[in-house]
């Protein structure tokens, strides 16, 4: 990639403008706040709150069970409320949520707070991905891409104040952290104030049924995408293509530790790995997803790089700290490489199999995926593919490389009908009588 050297540089790389440009700040200012409390919050509960390790179980799991809300909601309401106005609010709510947790060391009045913290985070996530999409236009992937790199180096920051917090271990430090965290996303919240509002696809299609130039596609009475089981089906597989995230930040630290021959110091160099390789890459692979066809045919990738890591977790089980070591770099490679794939992919298409008029809605059920995943996955890591042992890791590469050539069938076949119904001389899709069998997006005969 290359170095910008001037303003003029930066404008060429940065899609979206200077309300582009914000949105990276906000959302460098974000994570770097989030880095800063991901990296204690377990320790602040236990020496700060003083909660016993049972109670922070209980929540965190409510917290995050309540997350699982955001994403939907949050995209629903993003296609009536401009973002401009709906993000900062929900940045102040994650703000006031993290003030609150500083003041709060009773367990049933820290549940329903750090509910509200989870609802706004998973509630931005969604939010930040749909202003992304709407202000880069066609240059959405490369833009989200440049995106995830901000978002890497803001967390590694966060991480590094993190760590010399813990290092003190006081609980002056910790709630410095805290305060920090909060302080982010009061920042963030302020610079989306200063971004224009992008242009969104529910607004150009009411504009044009004014103007008498409605578009084809807005004659019929849109659906909601929890009655599309096209696209329902896509976010399932969705769900299992995000084990990534939980391989890399769950199954491998336990798997060092109990099941290879390691050193546990491992853990830590290759989190570094990950961060400096999607820092590296995640801009110049964004080609694979430019577009719909590419990413359906990038996916066989996605399932080869799940292959590789399945096979190399299961031979760092040999008794050699030597091959363990080795096997281990090429396994957090390898899942890096599936998570940098998957990001560029999974980005364009879950927006380019939505209908424009309904992307927010369509986005936040997508959004769902990442948050099962995250739900469901540490427990399926530990108690099956862990548990089966090198025979289970080779189980799990097997079955997402399975799912991402399912994927790959199953979007083919939707991008197939969608340039059928565009073709000229195609039918005008009509509203009424949808056959048995059928789902209907914006008046578009999806199938199954």
């Amino acid at each position: 990639m290359r170095i910008p050297r001037s303003r003029s540089d930066i404008e060429h790389l940065v899609p979206g403008g200077r309300d582009g440009r914000r949105m990276l700040w906000v959302s460098f200012t974000d994570k770097a706040g989030s880095g800063l409390w991901y990296g204690t919050s377990a320790l602040y509960y236990t020496f700060v709150a003083g909660l016993a390790p049972h109670e922070i179980g209980l929540l965190l799991g409510v917290a995050g069970a309540v997350g699982v809300a955001g994403t939907p909601v949050a995209g629903r309401v993003a296609d009536r409320v401009p973002l401009t106005r709906l993000l900062p609010a929900v940045h102040a709510l994650r703000a006031a949520a993290a003030v609150g947790i500083l003041f709060t060391g009773t367990l049933w009045l820290l549940l329903p707070i750090a509910a509200l913290g989870s609802l706004g985070d998973r509630s931005a996530s969604v939010l930040t991905k749909l202003y992304a999409a709407r202000v880069a236009g066609p240059d959405r992937v490369r833009y989200q891409a440049l995106q995830r790199t901000v978002v890497n180096i803001g967390f590694g920051i966060g991480g590094l104040a993190a760590a010399v917090a813990l290092a003190v271990g006081t609980g002056t430090a910790y709630r410095t952290m805290l305060v920090g965290d909060a302080l982010s996303f009061a920042g963030a919240a302020l610079l989306v104030l200063r971004c224009a509002e992008p242009p969104s696809p529910v607004r150009v299609v009411a504009t044009a049924a004014t103007a008498g130039g409605e578009p084809p596609l807005s004659k019929a009475p849109a659906t909601g995408p929890w009655r599309d089981r096209g696209y329902l089906a896509y976010t399932a597989t969705e769900a299992l293509l995000f084990l990534d995230d939980t391989a890399l930040n769950v199954g491998l630290p336990l798997w060092i530790a109990t099941a290879t021959a390691a050193p546990h110091s491992l853990v830590a160099l290759l989190f570094v790995l990950n961060n400096v390789l999607v820092v590296l890459f995640q801009v110049r692979l964004s080609r694979l997803g430019d577009e719909p066809r590419r990413a359906a045919a990038s996916l066989p990738l996605l399932g080869l790089a799940f292959l590789v890591a399945g096979g190399a977790m299961a031979v760092s089980a040999v008794d050699s700290a030597g091959i363990a070591v080795v096997a281990l770099v090429v396994a957090a490679t390898a899942f890096t490489a599936a998570e940098i794939v998957h990001a560029a992919i999974s980005w364009e298409l879950s927006l380019a199999l939505a209908p424009g008029r309904s992307q927010g809605a369509y986005l936040g059920v997508h959004g769902l995926a990442q948050s099962a995943q995250r739900s469901a996955g540490p427990v399926l890591l530990t108690s099956a593919v862990m548990a089966a042992g090198p025979l289970g890791w080779l189980g799990l590469g097997g079955a997402l490389a399975a799912v991402s050539v399912g994927q790959r069938t199953l979007v083919r076949r939707r991008l197939d009908r969608l340039d059928a119904l565009e073709r000229p001389g195609a039918a005008a899709p009509q509203a009424p009588a949808v056959p048995s069998g059928t789902v209907t997006v914006s008046g578009v005969d999806y199938g199954e």
